[in-house]
């Protein structure tokens, strides 16, 4: 599970969030996953937005604007406000095909999305399903279109790095070919997170989403790949400006789980 981001503002009840994978696996090389989000009273809110190493579309039906996140190793209070619509969840080689960029240029930065069409469209389909159906051919006529490509060693590498007990930077450097140091700097222009902190931040969210749920910190720790407890608390606290579990009490009051969520508001 991957959340990206949680209300500052307390609400009158949970936010209410559902989840969905692109359909085809043509798409899976550029979207990790959609999300329907809407706030406890529809109305738009000032969000923290999580450590990520992935950049993510949000469009707001309601107010029909649209920015992208981007990938971010540290909390942040965006400006921006949000309260119901969608989330797609992009690789690098999404965010090259849909914004003709490489994703570190969208480092820690949240930038608006002008699609007027796209946005259009989602707003206009009222099921969570016809709102996903949308993105999908949206994204597979843009990836059919678009003149930009990342690297797939690079994105295969940056899968890597993702997953849990992942081999090291050095290891993964050796299975491109390349040394550690050339890796670092493709990293800091096409992914914009370091490849170590891409396991960091990775290592985070499976945090989160286990605190999502009710499972003891210290085994959260031992599951995640933490040191130990407070290994876990440190770097929660540095990423999140959170310990573990108020992070915990903020994923209990803000989210009302319809589905096991990929992409969350």
């Amino acid at each position: 599970m991957r959340v990206h981001s949680l209300p500052v503002e307390p609400q009158p009840a949970p936010c209410t969030t559902v989840a969905a994978a692109p359909v085809g696996a043509d798409l899976r090389r550029h979207v990790l996953g959609y999300g329907g989000f809407r706030s406890g009273d529809g109305v738009a809110l000032r969000h923290r937005v999580l450590p990520a190493v992935a950049a993510v579309l949000v469009i707001d039906v309601d107010s029909g604007d649209a920015f992208v996140t981007g990938p971010r190793t540290r909390a942040v209070l965006a400006a921006e406000r949000w309260g119901h619509g969608v989330t797609a969840g992009l690789t690098p080689a999404g965010v090259a095909t849909v914004l003709g960029m490489p994703m570190g240029e969208l480092a820690g930065a949240i930038v608006p999305f002008e699609a007027p069409d796209l946005v259009e469209r989602v707003a206009a389909a009222e099921a969570w399903a016809d709102r996903f159906a949308v993105l999908d051919g949206w994204m597979r006529r843009t990836a059919r279109d678009a003149d930009h490509r990342a690297d797939p060693g690079l994105v295969a590498a940056w899968r890597r790095l993702q997953r849990s007990g992942p081999p090291g930077v050095d290891e993964v450097a050796a299975l491109l070919g390349v040394r550690r140091r050339r890796l670092e700097q493709a990293f800091q222009r096409y992914v914009g997170v370091a490849p170590g902190a891409v396991a960091c931040v990775a290592r985070f969210q499976r945090a989160v989403g286990m605190l999502a749920g009710h499972t003891a910190l210290g085994r959260v720790a031992a599951e995640c790949g933490y040191a130990d407890q407070p290994h876990l608390t440190r770097e929660v606290g540095a990423m999140s400006g959170c310990t573990p579990g108020e992070l915990r009490r903020h994923l209990h009051a803000a989210q009302s789980f319809k589905t096991s969520p990929v992409m969350l508001s």
